[in-house]
């Protein structure tokens, strides 16, 4: 596993998004929320758009494009929020799962939860529903920029998904937001335990800089 990868694994999606907040970014993608409770994954983004189709002359199968996405990846399918058909299901996960794909986002619906959470795939989506795509949806291209609402997500950015949501972070800032992260969660630690020791949560707040939490030292 790829050591950035490591480094996100260890950290979760509340850390992230205040890191990436020192960068005036908002990266958390809305109403993306875990098909399967207590999951956590990283990976690189590669990104799949879809759109929809009506009355095909001939059978429209929109899943191949897995053959083709690399280990460590998380797959981020563009569906337009779509609730009335889906782009994932069993067949997809065995694959995923084979091919060490770390994940998959969906904005849109996904299917066949049960397999899924027997299997332990980490799934994110924006609804479920057992319509299948095929003959209502297409896929028109793989490895572009999609939005996921407002979040623009580039091929090979860093993804970071919890319980709490996913967290898409530029890949030319990947590192850096890890180490911030880090030092939100250092900083948290350091006023909960101030806490317990007795000290009421204002003072502990400014001791430590919660106000910027993701520097490595607070100005006192």
């Amino acid at each position: 596993m790829n050591n950035l990868i490591r480094k996100f694994l260890t950290l979760d999606s509340s850390s992230i998004s205040d890191a990436l907040d020192s960068f005036k970014i908002s990266g958390g993608l809305l109403g993306i929320k875990p098909l399967v409770p207590g999951l956590k994954c990283a990976g690189f983004a590669y990104t799949v758009k879809y759109e929809p189709i009506h009355d095909p002359t001939e059978f429209q199968n929109a899943g191949n494009y897995i053959d083709r996405v690399p280990e460590d990846a998380i797959i981020v399918i563009d569906n337009g929020d779509r609730n009335d058909c889906t782009t994932w299901g069993g067949i997809l996960t065995e694959v995923a799962l084979q091919k060490k794909i770390n994940g998959t986002i969906i904005h849109g619906s996904a299917r066949d939860v049960a397999t899924i959470r027997e299997k332990q795939y980490p799934i994110f989506s924006s609804s479920v529903f057992m319509q299948s795509a095929k003959n209502r949806a297409r896929k028109v291209a793989e490895n572009i920029t999609v939005y996921i609402k407002h979040v623009k997500v580039e091929p090979g950015d860093l993804i970071f998904c919890d319980d709490n949501g996913c967290v898409a972070i530029p890949a030319h800032l990947a590192l850096e937001v890890a180490e911030r992260a880090g030092n939100v969660l250092e900083t948290e630690n350091k006023i909960i335990q101030a806490i317990k020791n007795g000290m009421p949560l204002e003072e502990a707040r400014n001791k430590y800089g919660y106000s910027k939490p993701w520097e490595k030292e607070p100005i006192i």
